[in-house]
């Protein structure tokens, strides 16, 4: 066995290994909390917001945080998508090769690194300035932010992909660029703006930090924008705090139930994504 031979199997080895890694921790994962979290998973827990001594292992459930992480997570990743695919699309179309628009992708890249409190304690600041409480508004608009940079540039690294000659040819046939825009490039893209925005949703739903002073917490399932709403991660958090062993148990449940959400969110997305993957030119 020569040279070459011997360092291609061994990067062979090494991918395989690499792979059997990524598997093996998604699955220990979902192991864990499913097993743990499932014997607390009834249909009280479903469909009951908690009662009085819930934290102490009474009777109740966790409907208040479900209802409020999709709340949080539709409304920011709404809003997030409002704002960043018309950037995304000024970038690639209108400003592709411009100063303005590369400062603004360095600018998406930096903010995609900064750590989700970071956006939790800049909304709390503006909260305190202008005399808000914690509330639904004040959470959405905090994992807006933490969403933005994540689905802008999703968004526009998938715009790159759209053949160029099939945006020729419609200016050939007459069309303007707003509607090359509308009818090619976003039709085109369609299938990886939807993984974006998924992307940015699984980021959303998940995160503790962004809502842990903005959005706050409250047994009852929020009923206006500036009520306080209950989420998921905080469920897990609060309910991990206690001593008792069968709450704890109630964290795990927590875990699993947002955990087979991300999971529907994203075996649904795939197969969305495929079947309007045929109507993509490659």
């Amino acid at each position: 066995m020569d040279k070459r031979q011997l360092e291609e199997r061994f990067f062979k080895v090494l991918m395989l290994v690499s792979a059997l890694i990524v598997v093996g921790s998604l699955l220990a994962v979902l192991v864990v909390v499913i097993v743990r979290g499932m014997p607390a998973i009834t249909l009280s827990t479903l469909t009951q917001t908690p009662k009085g001594g819930y934290y102490l292992g009474r009777e109740g459930g966790i409907l208040n945080a479900i209802v409020g992480s999709l709340y949080l997570a539709i409304g920011a990743t709404t809003l997030a998508f409002v704002i960043g695919l018309p950037t995304a699309l000024y970038l690639h179309e209108y400003a592709s090769r411009s100063r303005l628009a590369g400062s603004i992708r360095q600018s998406l890249d930096v903010l995609w690194s900064v750590p989700s409190i970071i956006y939790g304690s800049f909304v709390f600041t503006l909260m305190i300035y202008l005399g808000m409480r914690a509330s639904l508004l004040a959470g959405i608009i905090a994992v807006a932010l933490l969403e933005l940079p994540i689905m802008t540039r999703a968004i526009d690294e998938v715009i790159r992909t759209v053949p160029i000659k099939l945006k020729e040819a419609s200016y050939a046939l007459g069309a303007t660029r707003l509607e090359t825009v509308l009818g090619v490039t976003i039709r085109q893209a369609f299938p990886g703006i939807l993984m974006g925005i998924l992307l940015a949703f699984g980021r959303g739903i998940g995160d503790a930090a962004s809502v842990l002073f903005t959005a706050g917490y409250a047994d009852n399932v929020p009923t206006s924008l500036f009520a306080p709403a209950a989420s998921l991660p905080l469920a897990v958090f609060f309910l991990l705090a206690t001593p008792f062993p069968e709450v704890q148990q109630r964290a795990y449940a927590a875990g699993a139930i947002l955990l087979v959400i991300v999971l529907i969110l994203t075996v649904g997305s795939r197969l969305l994504s495929k079947k309007f993957t045929r109507f993509v030119i490659r």
